[in-house]
């Protein structure tokens, strides 16, 4: 049963490796992640890597444009809520008006934090829905994210 199982791992580990594959499968994963689904990247970055060292730079960079392409996805899901909900009137909390405060102050430099866990994805969201400007937004975006897969992915390689 557990040479079936090794078998079996070790095939999909052979498959995931396969350049055209793996980097469909980061870039899928990537985009996904970066969405509101609770989701990672990075295991499927490193794991690349790890098989395919030579994979490095390319899927850095697949993994930067598929977690901001779903960052601007975010970006407008939060646009359109901002449309819905401007219809109806609602009442902050005191938590949500000081959050609002801090991420108009810091504006689209603030989509700078986007690759952080749990609170980069709702920081696009609010993004959109205070009508941060879309293009420095997203540039912004993919300089944090870019920075965080070099740093995470050379530190993983470099560690294990």
């Amino acid at each position: 049963m557990e040479a079936w199982i090794a078998s079996g791992v070790a095939s999909f580990l052979q498959w995931f490796a396969m350049p055209q594959v793996g980097l469909g499968a980061v870039f899928v994963v990537a985009f996904v992640s970066a969405t509101l689904l609770p989701l990672g990247s990075e295991p499927a970055v490193f794991a690349l890597v790890k098989l395919s060292p030579e994979l490095f730079w390319p899927a850095v960079a697949v993994a930067t444009l598929g977690n901001t392409l779903g960052g601007i996805v975010t970006w407008w899901m939060g646009w359109l809520a901002r449309r819905g909900a401007d219809k109806v009137a609602q009442r902050r909390g005191r938590a949500e008006a000081h959050a609002l405060r801090w991420l108009e102050r810091f504006g689209a430099r603030a989509c700078l934090l986007a690759w952080l866990p749990i609170v980069g994805d709702p920081l696009c969201a609010l993004a959109g829905w205070l009508k941060l400007p879309f293009l420095p937004c997203v540039a912004y975006m993919a300089l944090g994210k870019a920075a965080r897969y070099i740093s995470l992915t050379a530190f993983l390689l470099w560690a294990v």
